[in-house]
């Protein structure tokens, strides 16, 4: 009788301790749950301020108007102006692709938001990236833009019925 009341208390005890060990799992698990929300809301807003800031908006929409379809031509054919817009996006571009690196930010929560940016100004500034890596010589020429790019056509060919770009003049 006592050995039997012993093995009863002890798989209580067990039963106890199993349930302390779970419930901390549990309650872990939610506070790291926490942490990473909190983590992609400050990621999401540091993007958001990156691709909406005054000057990145200025220079989307100078790149936008006034880049010629062909590089070798267009580069010629450059303001300062021009030239500053391409870089200070090709450089946001970029930003946005080190904070959307994969495993800090799911696509899912961002792409739906930054997809328009990001295909718009890679649909002008692609043909220039791709000239200047070849004549260079520098494969690497604004890699990560061009792999952000990748990841957000295969987002809008997923989730998407259109995805092609329609360019206005008078646009905001």
């Amino acid at each position: 009788m006592a050995d039997h009341l012993a093995g009863i208390l002890e798989s209580g005890s067990s039963a106890v301790g199993a349930a302390a060990v779970f419930g901390a799992a549990y309650f872990a698990y939610q506070e790291l749950d926490e942490v990473s929300k909190s983590r992609h809301i400050d990621v999401a807003d540091r993007l958001f301020d990156e691709l909406n800031s005054p000057d990145i908006i200025e220079a989307r929409r100078i790149i936008y108007q006034n880049l010629n379809e062909n590089p070798e031509t267009g580069l010629s054919n450059l303001s300062d102006e021009s030239r500053d817009a391409m870089k200070d996006v090709l450089n946001s571009l970029d930003r946005v692709a080190f904070l959307t690196q994969p495993g800090w930010i799911p696509d899912e929560l961002v792409m739906p938001w930054m997809h328009p940016m990001i295909a718009k100004s890679w649909e002008k500034l692609e043909p220039y990236v791709l000239y200047e890596r070849e004549r260079r010589n520098e494969p690497y020429y604004y890699e990560h833009a061009g792999e952000l790019a990748d990841r957000c056509r295969k987002w809008r060919a997923k989730h998407l019925a259109e995805t092609s770009t329609k360019w206005t003049d008078d646009a905001l």
